[in-house]
């Protein structure tokens, strides 16, 4: 523990009377001394003649002797501080203890020193020490559990980024060039599902094992969530020094892992972001070094990407942009807006669209398809998509409220949310909070999110239905080709993408595939929802073609909260219908 020079004043004691000091000293603390202005020691406890393996008879023993040279200095100018104050100060100090003729070790302590006030005693002081061991031992577990990955015991997110703006600062004195690689291990997710989280954590366990070993003294290692690690490699930038490293990195993982009579065969992909090529700051760096480990695994897997400007686009603005994210997170500055979707016949409101925004206070509002890849990217998308779906289904009961009917929320879930352990619990604690009913909610997912594990996908969305929440397809038609989930998964909803509205209905293509979505939506008895309508003309094409609920800027724009109360109040939307059919009232 460092010592601190500074002496800070207490409250005074009570002042005993003389004959009573000894009996003070025996009963105070876990060390008590009288000590002279110049630090002798003229009496102590048999606690600390014990503990500090003081000699006796004292005579004028230091006691700055029972410390460093530091300490002890901070120690005089303590007991001048205290004379001259004629208060009590507070001091930390180490002080070397050999108690029961046990080997000299370091001990912080807390010493509160103060001039005793009785003339018997004149000039002397009263110094009373508490051992603060088992204090300092518990604050410093509290900062590792802090900065360290429970499971491997690995630096975590939070100190690998301090170690990163370390190496940097370095850097930019050394003028020398480093690495930040990301790994992700293959094929992992088969290994929790098919034999259990225990069996999983020993994996990752003996997986920072092999990787540790691989590292030199001035890498960090770090694990910053799920099957994914980071290593820092100071000193590390030319092209042969990465292929060697990233070729050490994957071969460790490639060798079959042994967990509880299992034998397991994984693999390991890897992406690589440069300072300064690519980026300056740790925000950067890790972000660039996350994309180029997706490309690795977009591609193929079992290998090593070098982040390119050229295969993954400028980084530069989302770099800036990322950092603004987690300043606007913190900020309060993402709205939720809502789009109305509306009945195609009566031109009623019967549910939203909820839509993520972002009010920058320079850039103005930035759009969603600029700042959802970055949080999808960095795992802030869980956080907003929490906060949007709990906040959603406390909204809806505000518009019931203004509408004096039922409606129903719809809530977009990304591809990382839905792949989340915890998505569940989100979505659990949202129905919970809000009172409302599953049956009023509807979850968005897209085709591709359904299609990366199509067996995970069917668990969860049996687990959803479970709680009555309805699933809709987001974008039907512009993911996979592939029409069998829809008999698999318990899909209530399709929407069709806008890329099939906008030409309706002089588009021959686009209006054979709105047909055929229809008529087959009709035979599975699923609602269908058309995306983007903007003229009377669409409009009026789908309505004749049975489409019951429509979406876009004919019926109403995306808007905030107020706005839509505002809408359903007035019934705005239906004012919008020919003279010759007029709204009816449900």
């Amino acid at each position: 523990m460092r010592s601190t020079s500074a002496a800070v004043p207490f409250e005074q004691p009570h002042r005993f009377p003389a004959p009573g000091l000894e009996s003070l000293l025996e009963a105070a603390g876990d060390c008590a001394l009288r000590i002279a202005a110049g630090g002798e020691v003229h009496s102590a406890s048999r606690r600390a003649l014990r503990l500090l393996g003081l000699p006796l008879p004292l005579d004028g023993v230091l006691l700055s002797a029972c410390m460093p040279d530091a300490d002890g200095a901070a120690l005089r100018s303590a007991i001048v501080e205290a004379i001259a104050a004629a208060e009590p100060v507070l001091l930390r100090v180490r002080l070397r203890c050999q108690e029961n003729g046990a080997e000299s070790e370091l001990r912080p302590f807390e010493l509160r020193i103060a001039p005793l006030g009785d003339a018997q005693f004149e000039g002397e002081l009263l110094v009373v020490g508490r051992d603060m061991s088992a204090q300092q031992a518990t604050e410093e577990r509290l900062r590792h559990m802090a900065t360290h990955d429970a499971l491997t015991e690995l630096p975590n997110r939070l100190l690998l980024s301090d170690r990163i703006r370390m190496v940097v600062a370095n850097a930019r004195r050394s003028g020398q060039g480093f690495a930040v690689a990301t790994i992700g291990i293959d094929g992992f997710k088969k290994v929790n599902d098919a034999l259990g989280h225990t069996i999983g954590d020993d994996v990752l366990r003996q997986a920072a094992t092999r990787l540790r070993r691989t590292m030199r003294d001035s890498d960090t290692l770090a694990r910053v969530g799920g099957d994914e690690f980071v290593v820092i490699l100071p000193g590390t930038a030319s092209e042969a020094q990465i292929k060697l490293v990233t070729g050490r990195l994957m071969a460790t993982l490639q060798s079959p892992f042994e967990a509880e009579g299992h034998t397991i065969h994984l693999g390991a992909s890897v992406g690589v972001a440069l300072y300064p090529q690519h980026a300056e700051d740790d925000h950067g760096l890790l972000a660039l070094a996350d994309a180029a480990l997706m490309r690795a695994k977009e591609t193929g897997k079992g290998r090593a990407i070098v982040y390119s400007v050229r295969e993954q686009g400028p980084p530069q603005h989302d770099i800036s942009l990322e950092a603004a994210m987690f300043s606007a997170v913190r900020e309060g500055e993402f709205l939720l807006y809502y789009q109305p979707i509306v009945d195609a016949r009566t031109r009623l409101i019967e549910g939203f669209e909820t839509l993520m925004r972002w009010k920058h206070p320079t850039l103005g509002m930035v759009p969603p398809v600029r700042f959802i890849p970055i949080a999808e990217t960095n795992g802030l998308i869980n956080m907003l998509g929490a906060w949007a779906l709990r906040a959603a289904c406390a909204q809806l009961l505000q518009f019931e409220e203004a509408a004096k009917r039922e409606l129903y929320i719809s809530v977009n879930i990304s591809p990382r949310q839905f792949r989340s352990d915890k998505f569940l619990d989100v979505l659990d604690d949202a129905l919970a909070l809000s009172g409302m009913p599953g049956k009023k909610l509807v979850l968005e997912i897209t085709e591709g999110t359904l299609m990366v594990d199509p067996q995970h996908a069917e668990t969860i969305l049996h687990k959803m239905a479970e709680r009555q929440a309805r699933i809709a397809i987001d974008d039907f038609g512009t993911g996979y080709s592939s029409l069998a989930y829809l008999k698999r998964f318990p899909i209530s909803v399709l929407k069709i993408d806008r890329a099939f509205v906008k030409d309706l209905p002089g588009a021959p293509k686009e209006a054979a595939i709105c047909s055929a979505v229809l008529d087959m939506a009709r035979h599975l008895d699923l609602s269908v929802v058309a995306e983007g309508v903007e003229t009377e003309e669409q409009l009026g094409w789908l309505q004749q073609r049975d489409c019951r609920y429509i979406q876009g800027y004919l019926t109403g724009r995306p808007m905030p909260a107020k706005a839509a109360l505002a809408a359903l109040q007035d019934n705005l939307y239906t004012s919008l219908l020919p003279p010759e059919r007029p709204a009816s009232t449900p």
